[in-house]
């Protein structure tokens, strides 16, 4: 059966109605005088097309009314309300891409609902604890980790990050000041244990945000120092066997010269079996020196006299004013791990006027920073520099830096590393 379009039914409608006028016109213009016959016409008639009108535009009403509920629900992110279909073509094509439409935005939003889930939940599962803030300082997201890192299990969202970190670790919130990539040691649970440190900020919704990772890097340090151990271990067995196995050679050597007796040949072996020993005495005593490190002796120093004495061993430059008021630590020590930083900032291209120690109060204690603009650091070197026996040198020991957080630490203190915006490295000695 073929559904009339409603413009044809209202045209057919309408036909309708105006014969039924006229023939209610012309009957009473038969009995009655012109005016009042039109009058009488008009008055039978207009209820009957008022009547017709409704009821052919009824459909039409619904359906547009129906249609604007739909966008409503649509503004509101309601994609559930669908809009039944109507006999008249026009009708129904208007709700089919009605319906369509629903159906669209629908499956858009469960897709984009179970990714969404997805994501959350590789988040919210992941050791790595993660917390972003808007321009204003307050928790936007948090993880898991986060909330049990910072705030005991409870909900981080809304909360003010400041607030929150001020009840966090110094050494958290010192590494957080810095705007920076960083490896820093912190206790948590009695413990000490390290952490990477990692900052990003982004624009989100036109509005700046400040992402923030932690990832816990003892368990990784933990098997970075098994596999240390067993390097040191083939190191030392190479270095033994190639001094061993040529004093072994010319102690031979010098048995059968003790028979046909030559003073300059046995002079020689000698040498070369004294020189074999002292390398060797100097390779273990390096080691040696690491593994006995004793006790600090802190006494008041005063800092302007203490880089005095610096300023002949390596170019560098003092940045700031020093702290007046001593500080309370080994001399000779300290003196040594500055030696090495600054050892190793020349060594890192960086040009001499461009190295520079600043030293400044950070109650309850004193912070040192050594900065150079030489190649910086890489993420390997960031997260095994301070490991024993890493070395990025062909010659190195991989000590240097070692022995320098044993004695920061030894004295109570923090050692870390970072890159400096703009090129170069900047290391942090926290001293109380």
């Amino acid at each position: 059966m073929t559904h009339w379009s409603l413009a044809g039914r209202a045209a057919s409608a309408l036909a309708v109605s105006c014969a039924l006028a006229a023939g209610v016109t012309a009957l009473a213009m038969r009995w009655l005088p012109a005016l009042p016959a039109a009058a009488s016409g008009l008055a039978v008639t207009a209820p009957l097309v008022l009547w017709l009108a409704r009821r052919i535009t009824r459909p039409w009403v619904q359906v547009v009314r129906a249609v604007r509920d739909g966008i409503v629900s649509l503004h509101d992110r309601d994609f559930s309300v669908s809009v039944a279909s109507a006999g008249d073509v026009e009708l129904n094509a208007l709700t089919v891409a009605y319906n369509s439409l629903g159906e669209v935005l629908r499956r858009e939003r469960l897709d984009l609902y179970q990714r969404e889930l997805l994501l959350d939940t590789v988040i919210q599962t992941t050791p790595l604890a993660l917390v972003l803030t808007d321009d204003g300082g307050r928790v936007v997201y948090s993880n898991v980790a986060a909330r049990q890192l910072l705030h005991g299990g409870h909900k981080l969202e809304a909360l003010d990050f400041d607030r929150v970190l001020a009840t966090a670790p110094t050494a958290l919130r010192e590494a957080l000041a810095g705007g920076g990539d960083t490896l820093f040691t912190m206790e948590v649970g009695g413990e000490a244990q390290v952490y990477h440190l990692s900052q990003r900020r982004f624009l989100l919704n036109a509005r700046p945000h400040r992402l923030v990772l932690l990832k816990q890097l003892t368990r990784e340090l933990a098997a970075q120092e098994v596999a240390v151990w067993k390097k040191v271990i083939r190191v030392i067995a190479h270095e033994l066997n190639n001094s061993l196995a040529p004093i072994t050679s010319l102690a031979h050597s010098g048995q059968l010269l003790i028979q046909q007796p030559d003073l300059a040949q046995l002079a020689r072996v000698f040498t070369t079996i004294a020189g074999r020993a002292t390398h060797l005495a100097t390779f273990i005593d390096g080691y040696a020196r690491f593994a006995k490190l004793p006790r600090p002796r802190p006494a008041p120093v005063f800092w302007d006299r203490f880089l005095s004495r610096l300023e002949g061993t390596l170019p560098f430059r003092i940045d700031g004013p020093l702290p007046q008021e001593p500080a309370s630590f080994d001399e000779s020590q300290l003196e040594q791990v500055m030696i090495n930083l600054l050892k190793n900032a020349a060594e890192s291209g960086s040009k001499a006027e461009e190295i520079s120690v600043s030293v400044c109060s950070a109650p309850p204690g004193f912070r040192i920073e050594v900065a150079d603009r030489g190649c910086g650091l890489t993420a390997d070197t960031l997260r095994d520099a301070l490991l024993p026996f890493y070395s990025t040198k062909p010659s190195g020991t991989g000590l240097g830096l070692t022995l320098c957080r044993e004695i920061i630490e030894a004295h109570g203190g923090r050692l870390s590393l970072a890159n400096r915006p703009g090129g170069g490295a900047l290391v942090t000695v926290w001293l109380p």
